[in-house]
């Protein structure tokens, strides 16, 4: 054979392996690259897709602590206004329990003033009689003398 023979030969088996591999072996190899490329994409896409995501959830958790904080102030704030309130409502319950006693410490003060003034209302027209007795040098009438007695005590 000659060397042109053999060139148009190898070429033909070429054309041939080519057409072989473009028909069978090329589609699988082509379709698996592009399976690949696929999963690779949806890979890169659900990547995206989190940090979408992760980013969107770190801004709820933001907001959520954010109103946390919020109610947490909220709430010692009306604790301090209800401690606030308790304390000026005791005061006010203590001053008026104090009010009270000091009145009744001096409503009874006044009465054993008036029952002490009363005891020495009795012990001066007692002093009176007696005096008066001393001098007269005479029986004195219990009867007769009340209303003088009376009348003395209710003058001092």
């Amino acid at each position: 054979m000659s060397i042109n023979a053999t060139l148009i030969v190898q070429a033909i088996v070429f054309l041939i392996l080519v057409l072989f591999t473009m028909k069978f072996v090329w589609p699988p190899i082509a379709k698996a690259l592009d399976e690949r490329a696929q999963k690779i994409a949806d890979g890169l896409a659900a990547a995206d897709r989190a940090q979408v995501e992760l980013t969107s959830a770190n801004k709820r958790v933001e907001q959520e602590l954010a109103q946390t904080r919020t109610e947490t102030s909220n709430r010692l704030a009306d604790a301090e206004r209800r401690a606030l309130a308790i304390i000026d409502e005791a005061k006010a319950r203590a001053t008026e329990e104090g009010n009270k006693i000091v009145a009744s410490a001096k409503a009874e003060a006044e009465q054993q003033a008036i029952q002490a003034r009363e005891a020495l209302r009795e012990q001066v027209a007692l002093l009176a009689v007696k005096g008066a007795e001393q001098i007269l040098r005479k029986e004195v009438n219990a009867d007769v003398h009340a209303d003088l007695l009376s009348r003395l005590k209710n003058e001092l």
